[in-house]
């Protein structure tokens, strides 16, 4: 792995807090990176396995969080993280997002000015529609949140990190704005924020299995300077040459040479992208492995005919991992089935850059896999934002150390109220019960849990 020309850590001791945290993809990163987390979940499916895996966890809801117990999140948290829940904004969701984008947009001025949280409160039951869109405001609110909050002794966040589908680019650069024009403290004075370009990037540029696209914004105080953007390491998958080396390979090396030069990075010349059947081979950890050659036809329709499913084989990277990730066909070229002919949970983890063993829990795990943040990938962001050298590739490939029961209780007291189950600060059982299919307005309040899909 190339470093994203990182300088000294300007933070002695980061601590991210993990808005909205799924089943760990961006904490699975931070620990890669040797950084502490806690994540905020609503889904009690993903804190199943957060807690398998050993992760500090709030099961709550975000804005619960940020109206009741804000003064009660530790005091040394300096990094403020998430990835909203996509699913009215991206293109595969119902788009109530999308139509909103503009009234969103006000709220985050109005946010800026200095509104209440009552008053933006207000606006949003007005907004109406589904509640999941207002969800993007919820990093703003707490980076605001946190200059009012006497336990942190009004102090801001250092860093912020976002992610989201390139839907939300439009505001982001909102975000970015008001980012810049400063925060406003109850003194009328303002903190503000260097912010890098916000831009889309492609993830199978950063060493991930998968093509899959996602906008970042990153932000540091002012006194930290300006962060960089990750460089990439290897190369963008172009679905019309899907095949490596050759002369198209030269243009792509200059322009991928050319973006890292934009980045800040280092100029190193770009690896090919992973392939599926790289990470998926059998090795001594995982004998159980798939054996090359075999296909994946995809559960989604191509070029816009919904029965013409687009197909990649194994040296090529995956499509985007979703939720419905295992009902993605698996065959031999000639069209006879492979042995499993659907992609495992495992398998779909490992495509997403999890490690190996990483010890998926709970239900609707495909759901969970599929909208958490590849872990490779979050490692290249976050070594952007804090300056930090990256890691070899391979320790996301080494066994994850599983959570032995004495510790998954202790986490789960802390996190749930209760050592056993879910205690009084947890979201009701009832809020959590999976959605109509049907149902536009249904409330799933984390990348984890919305739009659930058959096992």
């Amino acid at each position: 792995m190339t470093s994203s020309d990182a300088v000294a850590p300007f933070l002695e001791n980061p601590y991210i807090l993990d808005l909205f945290a799924g089943p760990g993809g961006l904490d699975v990163a931070a620990h890669m990176l040797d950084v502490i987390s806690l994540g905020i979940e609503w889904d009690k499916d993903a804190c199943e396995t957060r807690y398998k895996a050993g992760l500090q966890t709030w099961h709550a809801d975000v804005s619960d969080v940020r109206r009741k117990r804000f003064h009660e999140l530790p005091e040394e948290l300096n990094v403020l993280a998430g990835g909203p829940p996509c699913q009215t904004y991206s293109v595969a969701g119902n788009g109530a997002g999308r139509k909103a984008l503009d009234k969103v947009e006000k709220l985050i001025h109005r946010l800026v000015a200095g509104a209440s949280e009552q008053e933006i409160d207000e606006q949003l039951e007005k907004l109406g529609g589904d509640p999941r869109t207002a969800l993007v405001l919820e990093p703003l609110r707490y980076a605001i949140k946190a200059l009012s909050c006497p336990n942190r002794n009004r102090r801001p966040f250092d860093v912020i990190v976002l992610e989201q589908v390139p839907a939300v680019k439009a505001l982001w650069k909102v975000y970015k704005n008001a980012l810049e024009t400063g925060l406003p403290r109850e003194d009328g004075t303002r903190v503000r924020y260097k912010v890098a370009e916000v831009k889309t990037l492609h993830t199978e540029a950063y060493g991930v299995p998968q093509t899959r696209r996602r906008t970042i914004l990153i932000a540091r105080l002012d006194e930290h300077g300006t962060p960089p953007l990750p460089a990439p390491t290897h190369h963008t998958y172009n679905p019309h040459k899907p095949k490596q080396g050759g002369p198209e390979d030269e243009q792509a090396v200059a322009q991928a040479t050319q973006t890292t030069l934009l980045m800040g990075g280092a100029v190193a010349p770009p690896r090919p992208w992973v392939s599926m059947g790289e990470v998926l081979a059998p090795t001594t950890q995982r004998p159980e492995g798939r054996e090359t050659p075999f296909e994946v036809v995809s559960n989604y329709g191509s070029g816009g005919d919904p029965k013409k499913r687009g197909v990649r084989t194994d040296v090529q990277p995956s499509f985007t991992v979703t939720g419905k990730v295992s009902r993605n066909a698996v065959r031999y070229q000639d069209g006879t089935p492979h042995y499993p002919d659907r992609l495992t949970i495992p398998e779909a983890g490992i495509l997403q850059t999890f490690p190996p063993n990483y010890p998926w829990s709970g239900g609707d795990r495909s759901q969970q896999v599929g909208n958490a943040v590849p872990p490779l990938f979050g490692v290249h962001v976050l070594a952007a934002a804090l300056s930090l050298p990256l890691p070899p590739e391979e320790k996301l490939r080494e066994n994850w150390p599983e959570a032995g029961d004495e510790d998954r209780a202790t986490l789960r007291k802390v996190g749930c109220g209760a050592p056993d189950d879910c205690g009084p600060n947890c979201p009701k059982p009832e809020d959590q019960s999976s959605p109509s299919a049907s149902s536009d307005s249904s409330r799933p309040r984390t990348g984890a849990s919305a739009k659930r899909s058959v096992k």
